[in-house]
């Protein structure tokens, strides 16, 4: 579809499905996928609580002195909805172990959840009718990020935030019930807080970015709320968000497409078994098997090969990591975790660990290679195509090949999995286990909650 050709402006577009869609609109299937998701996402933004760019967030925002009821999770603190946001966001990507959209690569649910729970838990609001608000918001991102050209990934933008920041909105929106044209008017406010670059990847702003996001939102609907006007052509115009972030979109990708199917459950969002980047973990689980199936001792290993697609390290540009953080983003650090100490979980991605010479000894051991777009084109690679090769000191040597991850759409994780995912995050941020079964249980039937806040209080500290 050409630009010519687009009826209506698609902020207006957008805000007609926002605007019209309710929790009895959400299929039944599409519900059960964002409670998980839901879950998995809560579940992060506990584990994401002691992170120290975590914690230098919610001191500023104590230091705001700003007044309110919203739940700063994991925590006793309790502050504006917006800045609840901006913690709670935060938190829930500190650790990059929230879910996150293969297709266009980006982390979906934080920004939106956090965004409507803030709103929500001020206002009382039905869990059916969070529910619906998550669906619609993310729904919304999920479509607008196949929308713009690939090129706004390619220069560096991350999604997370200037695509999230829409979903917040629309989020928002829909459980506020805004008419059409305030939405249109809150979707054009949002495109002026649309920012976010991928250069801060492996330090503390990269999670900054969801925070941002998700405050953005609530600035942005509390605004129109209160009259203010933007450009109803705030997507698609010269100086838009297509245009000025990609340098072109695809409208075809939107009109007519929202709802229709919802992309949680056609496309499918990958929930992660392991708090770092996505690319990698389809390497980290086969090296696992490998490596307990073979009984492999990190001193047996003289040589470990991996070979990926050549997009992979453009964003794993850690080689050689220093910090947890980085550690987060290389490809060596991830597997050599794996092959020292058999698991990569929350405690391992620190600091410390990284710098272990026995984890530093096994990261030489490691050579990272790439294969070319031709070769992915002619032999049917995909993005996470990757190859492990062995080689042993013995001369034994194994190899494998592996093309997704366990979470991924082509192996999810069921209910039980998040659930235990849950209760692993609660235990590592000292969520007692009585109240994590609570908030799994009230999570897992939230279209039956009648006060938000009967699940909130069970995410703050000492309720």
């Amino acid at each position: 579809m050409k630009p010519g050709d687009i009826k209506e402006p698609l902020a207006a577009h957008v805000a007609t499905f926002v605007a019209g869609t309710r929790d009895g609109d959400i299929p039944a299937e599409t519900a059960r996928v964002v409670k998980k998701h839901i879950l998995d996402t809560l579940a992060c933004g506990l584990a994401g609580v002691p992170a120290e760019g975590s914690e230098i967030v919610r001191r500023y925002v104590e230091r705001l002195g700003c007044g309110g009821k919203a739940t700063v999770f994991g925590t006793a603190q309790h502050t504006a909805p917006r800045f609840a946001a901006l913690a709670n966001a935060t938190a829930m990507h500190a650790d990059d172990f929230d879910d996150t959209y293969h297709p266009t690569r980006f982390h979906p649910t934080a920004p939106v959840l956090s965004a409507v729970c803030g709103v929500a838990e001020e206002a009382g609001s039905s869990g059916a009718d969070v529910l619906a608000a998550i669906a619609v918001g993310t729904e919304v991102s999920l479509k607008l990020s196949h929308t713009i050209d690939k090129q706004h990934y390619l220069r560096g933008f991350h999604m997370t935030s200037t695509c999230g920041v829409f979903g917040a909105t629309a989020g928002l929106c829909n459980l506020r019930r805004l008419s059409a044209d305030a939405t249109t008017r809150a979707i054009g406010i949002a495109g002026s807080q649309s920012s976010g670059v991928r250069e801060n990847f492996g330090t503390m702003v990269k999670p900054l970015h969801s925070g941002r996001a998700a405050e953005s939102a609530v600035f942005s609907v509390s605004l129109a709320e209160m009259g203010l006007t933007s450009s109803p052509t705030i997507l698609e115009g010269d100086r838009g968000y297509f245009m000025t972030g990609a340098g072109g979109y695809n409208a075809d990708e939107l009109i007519g497409r929202l709802g229709t199917p919802w992309n949680y459950v056609a496309t499918g969002v990958a929930i992660k078994p392991y708090p770092c980047g996505n690319l990698q973990q389809p390497a980290m689980d086969k090296l696992r098997d490998l490596v307990v199936e073979h009984d492999i001792k990190p001193g047996e290993v003289e040589r470990l090969a991996v070979k990926s697609h050549r997009l992979m390290p453009l964003n794993l540009t850690y080689h050689r990591p220093v910090t947890g953080l980085e550690g987060k983003f290389s490809m060596e650090f991830s597997l050599a975790s794996i092959l020292v100490l058999r698991r990569a979980g929350l405690a391992e991605y620190s600091d410390a660990v990284v710098n272990r010479p026995d984890v530093q000894e096994a990261i030489g051991k490691i050579d990272y290679t790439v294969f070319s777009d031709e070769e992915a084109e002619a032999k049917g690679y995909t993005l996470l195509t990757t190859f492990l090769d062995i080689k042993l000191k013995d001369g034994r040597t194994c190899s494998a090949r592996v093309d997704a991850a366990k979470g991924s759409a082509a192996l999810p994780m069921t209910e039980d999995e998040v659930a235990r995912k849950f209760r692993e995050c609660a235990a590592f941020a000292g969520c007692p286990g009585g109240r994590a079964e609570q908030i799994i249980d009230l999570v897992l039937h939230l279209e039956k909650v009648d006060d938000i806040r009967k699940l909130t209080r069970q995410l703050g500290a000492g309720s």
